[in-house]
C-alpha cells in the first residue's frame, strides 16, 4: 500500500486506532510471508512511525523489512535500531537535548544537557569519521537552521553505505511550523524531493526510502547514494512526491 499524505492532523484516538490496525496487518503479513517468519525483528507502531528493533543476519534482510513495513498506508516513517550480523548499529541523535529516540544513541547537541554525549555545532562539521555511522536521527532540527544543506551533506559523509538518515520536522502548513520563533525554515515533503533530485553536480546524492506527512509533521528516511548513481525510478518517486 502507498503511504498517503494527510492534509489535517489526525486525532490521538485515530492515531491509536491506526497503530492497532498496522500492528494487526504486520502480524498477518509476517505469518504468511516466508521471508519474514524466521526474522528476529520486532515492529512497533507509534503515531504512524514504525520502530524496528531486534537483529538480522545481513543488511538485505533489514532492507526487506523496512520496505515491506513502509508499504502500509498510514506509515509515515520507518525508524529503527537493529543489530546486523551480530553488530550493534552506531546510531547518532542530532540536537537530542535531553530526549533521545533510543537510550543508547550517541547524542550530539550544541548545549550540554543530560543525554548529550558530545557538544557540537550542527551548522558546522560533525565530529564523526567518514562512513562511521549506521543511523542518524534529525528530529525537529532542520527547521532551526537557516541553511540545513551543509548538515545534510555532513550526514551523507558520516553514514556508511546503506545507512539511513531519519528526518522529522513541522509541516509548513501547520501552526507548529511558525509558533516557535526559533524556527527559521519551512519544510514540506517536496523539500526532500529537491534534496534527492535537484542538487547540483558534485554534491551528495540521496535515495528516498520513505517520506510522508501526517498533517502536522513531515517525515523522510533517506539513504546515501554513491557518485553518479542510477536514476531513481519514477514509480518509486510517485509513492511519495507529486
Amino acid at each position: 500500500m502507498v503511504a498517503l499524505t494527510q492534509t489535517t492532523p489526525p486525532s490521538a484516538e485515530r492515531l491509536r486506532a491506526v497503530d492497532d490496525f498496522l500492528a494487526e496487518a504486520w502480524a498477518d503479513q509476517s505469518s504468511h510471508d516466508e521471508r519474514l517468519r524466521d526474522l528476529a525483528v520486532r515492529v512497533r507502531f507509534d503515531r504512524g512511525v514504525a520502530h524496528l528493533t531486534g537483529e538480522v543476519d545481513d543488511a538485505a534482510q533489514l532492507r526487506l523489512v523496512r520496505d515491506l513495513v513502509g508499504r502500509f498506508a498510514g506509515v509515515f516513517g520507518v525508524w529503527g535500531r537493529v543489530r546486523v550480523a551480530g553488530r550493534d548499529p552506531v546510531v547518532v541523535d542530532l540536537g537530542c537535548g535531553g530526549t533521545k529516540q533510543y537510550p543508547d544513541n550517541l547524542g550530539l547537541d550544541i548545549c550540554p544537557a543530560p543525554g548529550v554525549d558530545a557538544v557540537a555545532d550542527l551548522s558546522g562539521s560533525l565530529p564523526l569519521a567518514d562512513d562511521s555511522v549506521d543511523v542518524i536521527f534529525a528530529v525537529h532540527i532542520l527547521e532551526h537552521l537557516i541553511d540545513f544543506l551543509p548538515l545534510v551533506d555532513e550526514c551523507h559523509r558520516v553514514l556508511r553505505p546503506g545507512g539511513v538518515l531519519h528526518v522529522m520536522s513541522p509541516w509548513w502548513g501547520h501552526v507548529n511550523a511558525v509558533a516557535d520563533p526559533t524556527h527559521v525554515r519551512l519544510l514540506d515533503v517536496q523539500t526532500f524531493k529537491g534534496i534527492c533530485l535537484q542538487r547540483p553536480p558534485g554534491t551528495p546524492h540521496w535515495y528516498p526510502l520513505h517520506a510522508g506527512c501526517d498533517g502536522a509533521s513531515i517525515f523522510a528516511d533517506l539513504t546515501p547514494q554513491p557518485p553518479n548513481p542510477t536514476p531513481i525510478p519514477n514509480s518509486h518517486l510517485a509513492r511519495f512526491f507529486t
